[in-house]
């Protein structure tokens, strides 16, 4: 009993002080929601504010929230800021459209909504005509771009950049910011430094006094990583005071830790809730030979079926793939698990769903304010609802396959391992439609980590195969229907 008061209270206080390193950065600041057409937006900024407007844009399958670390900074350094919503991310209820693979399809759609955001940027009070752009992944490409069509843009900061459009003259004024472990697109920033005989950490020119290019690595940190890093912020609100005349009021706000901790109160707290649960018997447990068959048959035969036959189905992009995938290779691990006498006994949906209400409402509320979109519009809910069959029969195998996470440790690795293998397998034998599939997978390793904690915490005591994987089918299939990008290319 001792221990679970100690959790509850670890758990309790860690999720108190975390919410509070979160909220902090907002004090002093005006926020406000708006809509430009149907593009949802977000401006932070000094009550009294003056000056140049930094546009912010986020990468692909991500959100205004994921961006909010530099909007915070660049707002309590003095500057007017505007976030928004690409079609088809977040709570945009348009979905991406063109060819993708078209510099005047899909990029040049979201070239013509960045420049929309830009007009209704400048006509905000105490705004001046002068503007910054900064994109991260697939909108570094889009700013850059957008950047050479607007005289109106005199700075570019590109985070995790890659694009054709940059050439040795131009854009102007830009900054490139790689993760460290971004191992490719560092080499392409070296390649673009060393056309002007230049290397990493070189200032060539001077930021706001004509041309100034600068390309960066942020240590210790990936692709995601970057955009939470301070060092990396503290140089672009460097970059960006120098090239718009604008002297910092502060430095870079940290997120990370306190998302991080808010987070592993969140998960933690699930441990002594469990204890609530009835302790239950061990689940079925295969032999050694069958889990291998189980995990590793149809984990290679999943993408080689499904490579049979088209996929498309579902308005997002490779998601209609994935929800098959998932399908798929649950209905057959569970089919041998029949075969064998190990299908589970139908205990435990309730806790499963109580479980997935928990991670949804409270894991998700914060990812939702601090992370990225975890709430949907309402033309994600037909996608979602096709999304959870497949959702809910692949956390059932993983149930099976982990024994509720009472299996050894070689066997939980294995297991999840496994799939993830069957996923860039799919990714190998249609590489051109299903790349984007790459992006998801640390995506599931890290629900893994997180909301595969809560559920380990509740199989291990009730024992229930279906408590762990309905909770986790739910989660699941939620995340996925809010992170992939809508996408109608008919439009």
């Amino acid at each position: 009993m001792i221990k679970i008061s100690v959790a509850a209270g670890v758990a309790g206080l860690c999720i108190l002080l975390g919410l509070l390193g979160l909220e902090a950065p907002r004090a002093g600041l005006a926020v406000s929601q708006t809509h430009v057409g149907d593009t949802p937006v977000t401006v932070m900024r000094r009550p009294a504010a003056e000056g140049p407007v930094v546009v912010i844009a986020h990468g692909f399958a991500g959100s205004r929230q994921l961006m909010s670390a530099w909007q915070l900074s660049l707002a309590r350094a003095g500057f007017i800021t505007v976030s928004f919503d690409f079609e088809g991310h977040g709570r945009n209820p348009v979905p991406m459209s063109g060819d993708v693979t078209s510099i005047d399809g899909t990029t040049r759609l979201l070239m013509e909504e960045t420049g929309r955001v830009i007009d209704f940027a400048v006509t905000l009070p105490g705004a001046m005509p002068r503007v910054a752009l900064i994109g991260h992944s697939m909108a570094s490409d889009v700013v850059v771009r957008q950047g050479l069509a607007d005289d109106r843009v005199a700075a570019i900061i590109g985070i995790s950049i890659f694009s054709q459009a940059v050439t040795e003259t131009a854009p102007e004024n830009l900054l490139l910011l790689n993760g460290a472990w971004e191992g490719a697109l560092r080499s392409e920033a070296r390649r673009v430094m060393a056309d002007l005989g230049a290397e990493e950490g070189d200032l060539v020119g001077t930021p706001g006094a004509g041309f100034a290019r600068m390309a960066l690595p942020v240590p210790m940190v990936e692709h995601v990583g970057v955009l939470y890093a301070p060092s990396g912020i503290a140089a672009g609100i460097d970059w960006l005071g120098q090239s718009l005349g604008v002297v910092p009021q502060s430095g870079p706000v940290t997120l990370g830790p306190w998302i991080l901790l808010t987070l592993f109160g969140v998960v933690l707290l699930v441990w002594p809730l469990s204890r609530a649960l009835p302790q239950g018997d061990a689940p079925w447990h295969p032999h050694r030979a069958l889990f291998w068959g189980l995990a590793v048959g149809p984990a290679i035969a999943t993408p080689i079926l499904l490579g049979l036959f088209d996929t498309r189905f579902l308005p997002v992009l490779v998601a209609d793939y994935l929800a098959l995938h998932l399908a798929l290779y649950g209905a057959l691990v569970l089919a041998g698990a029949a075969w064998a006498g190990g299908l589970p006994a139908r205990r435990g949906v309730v806790w499963g769903l109580a479980l997935a209400a928990y991670g949804i409402v409270v894991f998700g509320g914060i990812m939702d304010r601090h992370v990225g979109s975890f709430f949907p519009h309402p033309g994600r809910v037909g996608v979602m609802l096709a999304i959870l069959p497949g959702a809910v029969l692949a956390m059932l195998a993983d149930a099976v396959l982990s024994e509720a996470a009472r299996a050894h440790l070689w066997r939980r690795v294995v297991a999840r391992g496994m799939f993830l293998i069957s996923l860039g397998i799919a990714v190998a034998l249609d590489f051109e439609r299903l790349f984007f599939l790459i992006i998801i997978l640390p995506v599931i390793g890290l629900f893994y980590l997180s909301y595969g904690m809560m559920g380990r915490f509740i199989g291990r005591r009730s024992g229930s195969i279906v408590a762990m994987g309905v909770g986790l089918g739910v989660i699941l299939g939620w995340a996925l229907g809010v992170t992939f990008p809508m996408f109608d290319p008919g439009l």
